[in-house]
C-alpha cells in the first residue's frame, strides 16, 4: 500500500490490486493508449487528464470505464485490465475509485464529450510531461506514477512473453 496527500493535503492510498479496500468502487480512471499515444481528455477546468468518473446505479466498474473513456473521447476500448484501486479521504468522507489500463481500437468524433472539450493524444513521456501546467492536478501525484510503471512493468512482461 502506498499512501501520501493529495494536492489538497486528503490522504491517498494505492494499491496495485482490485478489491483493497472494504468500502466498494465508485469511481473509475482510466489510463487510456491508443497506438503510440497516451489518449487524454481536456476537462473544461482542470485541464488535460485521463478520462474517468462516477459508476452509475447498476453499472459495473468495466462499463462504466468503457462509457467514461467514449463519452469523453469518443474512444472504444478494445482491451480493458484493472491494474490498481485507490482510496482519497478527507476531513468528511471518502471515496474509493478504481483505475483501469484500457487499449483503445477506434476513435468516433462526437459533438458532445460532456465535462470535457474532448480528446487529446500526447506522445511522449507521460511521466515528464504530466507535470505542464496544462495538466490537471490528478496527473501530478503518485497514483498516476505508480500506474504508469505498473503498465511499463506489464508491457514488459507481455513483451518478454513472445520469446
Amino acid at each position: 500500500m502506498i499512501e501520501f496527500l493529495d494536492a489538497f493535503g486528503n490522504k491517498v492510498e494505492l494499491s496495485l490490486a482490485a478489491n483493497a479496500f472494504q468500502q466498494k468502487a465508485k469511481h473509475v480512471l482510466v489510463i487510456c493508449q491508443y497506438k503510440d499515444h497516451w489518449y487524454l481528455t481536456n476537462h473544461k477546468v482542470r485541464g488535460l487528464e485521463f478520462p474517468g468518473g462516477k459508476v452509475e446505479t447498476d453499472e459495473s466498474l468495466r462499463d462504466a470505464a468503457h462509457r467514461e473513456v467514449y463519452e469523453e473521447t469518443g474512444g472504444i476500448i478494445d482491451e480493458l485490465l484493472q491494474i490498481a484501486e485507490y482510496r482519497v479521504t478527507d476531513e468528511k468522507d471518502s471515496f474509493v475509485k478504481a483505475v483501469f489500463w484500457g487499449k483503445i481500437k477506434t476513435v468516433d468524433k462526437t459533438n458532445n464529450y460532456h465535462e470535457t472539450n474532448g480528446p487529446v493524444a500526447v506522445k511522449g513521456d507521460i511521466l515528464q510531461l504530466r507535470f505542464g501546467q496544462e495538466y490537471s492536478f490528478i496527473m501530478k501525484d503518485e497514483v498516476i506514477q505508480e500506474c504508469i510503471k505498473q503498465i511499463n512493468k506489464l508491457q514488459n512482461e507481455k513483451n518478454s512473453d513472445k520469446f
